[in-house]
């Protein structure tokens, strides 16, 4: 489940928000890939997937689509992925020239657009750090005099974006603290249950049977016993470990003096900008998008992994999406890219809460609308309404119009109570449909599989079967 989901669930009892922290992991005794399967036939709301593939696809030929995700990065190495990666036609790779005159070097599978000279960008501030820190040089000398008149407007927002900012900043750093002391403590125990045992994996009755008055063993032993029947030691140990990430990065990404952009090596503040970055488009940590590439088109005739949803596309890398918040800059840049260099479909499993350069990422989209391209966005997981609160990037313009090429993705489960699932955006006006998008099974870095849960495994699970 969504870290940012259990984040407003604090006001609960410590064990259940620990639970909601871990149940990612453990989920239903189903198929891995339930969202291929059938309602009719296997009991699960899935997309019909294989059902299609037996009845309505049976001899039937396509033509390969070419479809875009914009991300944290894709393994395009990987066992599953690897046949599937789009490769541009008229680049020759590492040579150094621009082949197809597109105004990038040796962009073979893609486009790179957080990296420069000097490397990558791992991870990056928030966007509402960000404009904190903008606002604040403008703000900080009328601290002890009257604003003028031409700022006022702007001084609304800034106090409303100093309020938000202290706050959470505040938030982040208890909740790092508490799942910190938390993980220590817990894996003293797991550690102490193991060493006891002589093993080095142990089982829920393993732990049942440990009779002890240490306080850290019993304290292991209370947070996996009150978690569902299929939960396992080492699997919580992860979760909460995966907690503790969360909100260090969520800390580092509220320091106002934190900012890795000279590694790109562009002019930030100009939009206009399109030609930078570089062609690595794997990227520090790929394992977002590799998930997402993996649902839309694993190989499905390998006989290895996971089976994608579509049998017949491409897919082209385009990074954009950090670790913090994605810019404004990069994901328009991302959008014109993929769509000048032939993208039918570009998937965004991505989004914010406030957008500065929202301009330029409405023209990106008019752009891709004029071409013909659709826009499939996730819907976020806040489990708010999105007719009401923000979710960047939308559909919606500065003008108050509405782009016609997208469809916003909210996530669903497995079973019928679960048709909207309980992390996930809604919004009657904003949210165009829902998708699978809990115990998603896909494919992770380094040939390896697991599941993820989120908007962002909805937005490439609900479309692509039209890819079909």
């Amino acid at each position: 489940m969504p870290v940012s989901y259990i984040i407003k669930k604090m006001k609960m009892k410590k064990s259940l928000v620990l639970a909601l922290i871990v149940c990612h992991s453990f989920g239903w005794a189903q198929e891995k890939q339930w969202y291929l399967e059938d309602p009719a036939k296997d009991s699960v709301q899935g997309l019909s997937v294989e059902t299609a593939y037996e009845t309505l696809l049976k001899g039937r030929t396509s033509a390969p689509v070419l479809v875009a995700v914009i991300d944290s990065g894709i393994d395009i190495e990987h066992e599953d992925l690897k046949d599937v990666i789009w490769t541009n036609p008229k680049e020759i790779a590492g040579n150094g020239k621009d082949d197809d005159n597109n105004g990038y070097i040796d962009d073979v599978h893609g486009w790179n657009f957080i990296g420069g000279a000097k490397g990558n960008v791992g991870d990056d501030s928030s966007e509402l750090t960000r404009e904190y820190a903008r606002l604040s040089k403008v703000f900080e000398p009328y601290a002890d005099r009257k604003v003028p008149g031409r700022l006022k407007k702007e001084h609304a927002y800034y106090q409303v974006i100093k309020n938000k900012y202290e706050s959470q900043n505040k938030d982040n750093a208890g909740k790092l603290k508490m799942y910190s002391g938390v993980y220590k403590q817990f894996s003293l125990g797991l550690d102490s249950v193991k060493k006891i045992l002589g093993k080095d994996s142990v089982s829920r009755e393993d732990l049942k049977s440990i009779k002890s008055t240490n306080p850290v063993v019993l304290f292991s032993q209370m947070l996996v016993l009150n978690q569902p029947e299929d939960s396992s030691p080492d699997e919580m140990k992860t979760g909460l470990k995966e907690a503790v990430d969360h909100f260090e990065g969520a800390v580092k990404g509220m320091d106002t003096s934190f900012d890795p952009r000279p590694i790109v090596g562009d002019n930030y503040g100009d939009t206009d900008e399109r030609l930078y970055g570089n062609t690595d488009v794997i990227g520090p940590d790929p394992s977002h998008g590799t998930h997402v590439a993996g649902i839309i088109a694993a190989n499905r005739k390998n006989d290895v992994g996971v089976k994608g949803i579509a049998d017949n596309v491409r897919i082209m890398v385009v990074r954009a999406v950090p670790n913090g918040d994605e810019r404004d800059k990069d994901v328009a840049n991302a959008i014109r890219y993929a769509t000048d260099n032939g993208a039918r479909v570009i998937n965004m499993s991505f989004g914010k809460s406030y957008s500065p350069q929202k301009e330029a990422v409405d023209k990106a989209v008019k752009y891709a609308e004029k071409k013909g391209v659709l826009l499939v966005h996730a819907a976020g997981n806040e489990g708010q309404d999105n007719d009401k609160s923000s979710n960047f990037p939308s559909p919606f313009f500065l003008n108050k119009k509405e782009a016609k090429n997208w469809i916003e993705v909210g996530a669903s489960g497995p079973d019928v109570n679960s048709l909207a699932a309980s992390f996930s955006n809604y919004g009657k006006k904003s949210v165009s449909l829902f998708s699978p998008g809990v115990r998603i099974y896909s494919t992770l870095p380094k040939n390896k599989y697991g599941f993820n849960d989120g908007t962002s495994m909805a937005s490439p699970a609900k479309f692509f079967p039209f890819l079909l």
